[in-house]
């Protein structure tokens, strides 16, 4: 290493920045998260930074000089003028402060890490000032794994430290803690129940720890491409003894799971048997019970045609803890692939996603109820009906000149798009070129409407 990472005291400590703008500015907002003193030298500071200053957050000098710097813990130097940079760095080594000159690595004795701050919890990282992007990166993926309450958690555990000495054994205090960071406290934060972790923690110092209880997560995997995962999805995954999961979830996302969660298929396939419902109920609950972290890994967001109501209702009657993580869905996934609005203002105001597949024996969906002028309908689960799907969407007074839109494997590098009018769609969708699944986009505008109105009071 060239560098020693350090985490230096800053309480009552004295930290001096050199400059009046934006450079300055990001220095000072950087230093305002700890407890220091702040000095800014500048005759001419920016708005933010005379704000700071009216308000008494920050104490400025106009004239720069070599006492300024003296007793100082940290110098940051951010001018944006070389010569000014190089002047105000010796001034401040002649008195031996520790200097950081902002983008001039030849005349920093200290660099800023790239920084992740869940107070008291901070994480930094640096590259040594050779990959500052890659720093950004490392970040970007650590900040996906601490959740934003984990700071109240450890300062909570820092003031309950004397009563755990007190009451926990030595040999039993890494269990203890271990219960806390890994268990039902640290669940509660991630659902940003912080009164309810402190709860928990102090009725198990009172009383000696509770049974393991397990937990049930519903969580949307999204349409397909890993990336587009919530955080809290993915601290789930990472956090979680098993995973059900359904033929729809893509590869790349169970990848993104703990590598030692187990993980149980669930979906259907051709030619596999199929799970029914009542049976993934109740492989879900008996993991629960078993004290497990559970994850049921659903495509799309799982409360949108996924079957959410069956497996929320089963894991309360069974008086689980259960968490609902919605996922970005099909239609968002669909709309957004092909470079556009699901609703346009001034022609689509009106948005209604509908399923085409309904239990066996329920009656078809009322598509004259679903779509008006100024709709765009989004149809789940339809590709395999798209003639039946045309003719009712015709009878029910859509043009069949309308536009549609059908995507395949949204957000995925199997994605297919296919585009025609609704009179076209049975021919498109017979043609093979899109497969399952897909969404089909039925858009009606109303300045279509307005036309087709106004050609048959001509034509009367």
């Amino acid at each position: 290493m060239k560098t020693f990472p350090m985490f230096l005291q800053m309480e009552g400590r004295r930290v001096v920045i050199v400059g009046g703008g934006e450079q300055a500015a990001q220095k000072t907002r950087l230093m305002l998260k700890t407890e220091a003193a702040l000095t800014l030298v500048t005759p001419t500071p920016d708005p933010e930074l005379a704000e700071l200053i009216a308000r008494g957050r920050v104490q400025q000098v106009t004239e720069l000089s070599a006492g300024i710097f003296r007793d100082a813990a940290l110098v940051f130097i951010a001018t944006g003028c070389p010569a000014l940079d190089t002047a105000a760095h010796a001034l401040a080594k002649s008195v031996g402060a520790l200097v950081n000159v902002v983008d001039r690595p030849a005349l920093c004795d200290a660099t800023t890490p790239s920084i992740i701050d869940r107070d008291p919890v901070v994480v930094a990282i640096s590259t040594e000032g050779t990959a500052p992007v890659l720093a950004r990166q490392l970040r970007a993926r650590i900040e996906t794994m601490l959740e934003p309450g984990l700071g109240s958690l450890a300062a909570l555990a820092g003031r309950l430290r004397p009563e755990v000495a007190r009451r926990i054994p030595h040999s039993e205090r890494r269990f203890f803690w271990d219960w806390v960071f890994s268990g039902p406290p640290r669940q509660a934060i991630a659902r940003g129940a912080a009164r309810e972790a402190a709860a928990l923690i102090k009725e198990t110092l009172a009383h000696g720890p509770a049974p393991v209880q397990g937990s049930i997560a519903l969580v949307g995997a999204g349409p397909g491409a890993a990336d587009l995962l919530t955080l809290r999805a993915l601290r789930l995954m990472q956090e979680a003894d098993v995973i059900f999961y359904d033929r729809l979830v893509d590869p790349s996302v169970l990848e993104l799971a703990r590598r030692d969660a187990e993980r149980v298929f669930v979906g259907k396939e051709v030619g596999a048997c199929s799970w029914p419902q009542d049976r993934i109920n109740a492989v879900v609950v008996a993991a629960a019970r078993q004290g497990k972290r559970v994850v049921r890994l659903k495509s799309g967001d799982p409360g949108i045609f996924g079957r959410l109501t069956e497996e929320l209702e089963a894991a309360r009657a069974a008086g689980i803890a259960v968490e609902i993580v919605p996922g970005v869905t099909a239609a968002s996934a669909a709309s957004a692939s092909l470079g556009r609005a699901l609703t346009e203002r001034g022609e689509t105001d009106r948005l209604v996603l509908a399923t085409a597949t309904c239990r066996p024996g329920d009656p078809d969906p009322d598509w004259a109820a679903m779509i008006a002028p100024g709709t765009t309908l989004a149809i789940y689960m339809g590709a395999a009906r798209a003639g039946a799907l045309s003719a009712r969407l015709c009878a029910a007074g859509v043009p069949p000149s309308v536009e549609v839109e059908i995507v395949s494997h949204a957000s995925t590098a199997q994605e297919n798009v296919a585009r025609c009018t609704l009179r076209d769609l049975p021919r498109v969708m017979a043609q093979g070129q899109i497969a399952n699944p897909a969404i089909i986009l039925v858009r009606w505008p109303k300045s279509i409407a307005a036309r087709n109105s106004l050609s048959t009071r001509l034509s009367a």
